[in-house]
């Protein structure tokens, strides 16, 4: 064997494993003992920190939401970040309204610039996006978790609105990532990814974390989460902590979401290499398994990088090219048993023969993915029409 063959196949193997890697951690899973040990349960004080950068016009709604919970004890605290002068007016004394006088341009800085101005200590807190709708039994849920002993939790983000084939096929991505890096991985003994918003912490683990952390442009989450798991702290799963979560709707947003996102994981993914040592030299499986997630590349691209190298195996080693179909097979098969699993909208099933065209744009993230930060800070949202097919 010549070392350009050992290299190539060393990258397969680097690549291949990323499609069956969702199924082998569900095998984990379902092998795996549960241990609920509960605590005495806690009407704990609740800060809601809601963020917006820019973009106002969803904040009454989430504001609406968050005062429909079946809860008492939080108060809401909005910071409005270059927002100029969008009318935030709000009768119910639990509603705090911050105005940074500097644009802060970050969601650590608008978090803490909250933590800051703080009315009370507060037990907990958790993170809402400013277009995000909260389920009437959302901080319900999370006690349900905080009261088995965890001190961080991630819900689960729905869709709020479906009404273009982008829409749904950004919410199919988000059942694929919220079913495997959510719901299995804790199940497996892991940790839940992160998601951005819906996610409660303690108040002190998460100053802890980010305390010292100057983080700008997107992927707070990845550190947030790189640092939770390196203290051997599970991150909790709670799917019926439900935050409606605004989906993208054009091509535009897409792009721009994507391209920052894709950065993100190039700037952060080589959190997972220490997160792996750590778990090895701690003995973890938390750590050693949320540190293998990490290395993962974004769904597209592992398709992408995956297809080319069954292309060429076509040609070089025809044996090899069925392991990949083989693979391609189990991915596929894991992909659509996630949305079987799952409360899947139809809409969102026949949206799924429009995935070429969606990785297409994917692509055009990519390419521009390494100035995303300095083109856009924020998803903005705009109302479009709705495709008539769904």
């Amino acid at each position: 064997m010549t070392v350009l063959s050992t290299i190539w196949i060393i990258f397969q193997l680097i690549i291949g494993y990323n499609l069956v890697l969702p199924l082998v951690i569900y095998l984990i899973a379902v092998i795996r003992p549960e241990s609920n040990t509960r605590i005495s349960p806690t009407v704990a004080d609740y800060a809601i920190l809601v963020t917006a950068y820019e973009q106002a016009t969803h904040i009454p709604a989430v504001v609406s939401s968050i005062l429909s919970l079946n809860y008492q004890n939080y108060l809401i605290y909005i910071v409005a970040d270059k927002c100029g002068d969008a009318e935030l007016n709000f009768t119910d004394e639990r509603v705090i309204v911050l105005r940074p006088e500097t644009t802060l341009a970050s969601n650590t800085r608008s978090h803490f610039y909250a933590i800051k101005n703080f009315a009370r200590a507060h037990d907990r807190l958790t993170i809402i996006d400013s277009d995000n709708l909260l389920d009437p039994e959302y901080l319900n849920e999370l006690n349900l978790m905080f009261d088995q002993g965890y001190i961080a939790v991630q819900g689960l983000r729905d869709a709020k609105n479906l009404d273009t084939t982008y829409a749904c096929l950004d919410a199919a991505r988000d059942i694929y990532y919220h079913f495997y890096d959510g719901k299995i991985l804790f199940k497996a003994g892991s940790s839940a990814t992160l998601a951005g918003s819906g996610m409660a912490f303690i108040t002190n683990l998460y100053v802890e974390c980010l305390g010292q952390r100057d983080i700008v442009g997107a992927g707070f989450d990845k550190v947030l989460q790189a640092e939770i798991v390196s203290r051997n702290v599970r991150i909790a799963f709670a799917e019926k902590a439900i935050v409606y979560d605004e989906k993208t709707s054009n091509t535009d947003q897409l792009v721009n979401q994507r391209s920052r996102w894709i950065n993100t994981w190039f700037k952060y993914f080589s959190l997972g290499f220490s997160l792996i040592a750590k778990g090895i030299t701690n003995f973890s499986w938390n750590q050693l398994l949320f540190g293998l997630v990490l290395l993962r590349p974004p769904l597209f691209i592992f398709l992408l990088l995956s297809a080319s190298c069954l292309f060429v195996d076509i040609f070089v080693s025809p044996e090899t090219a069925l392991f990949w179909v083989a693979g391609f097979v189990l991915f596929i098969g894991g992909f659509c048993f996630a949305l079987l699993s799952s409360h899947t909208d139809k809409r969102i099933y026949r949206s799924l023969i429009n995935i070429p065209k969606f990785m297409f744009f994917q692509v055009l993230s990519l390419l521009k993915a390494r100035k995303a930060n300095e083109r856009s800070v924020a998803t903005k949202h705009h109302y479009i029409q709705p495709d008539e097919k769904l």
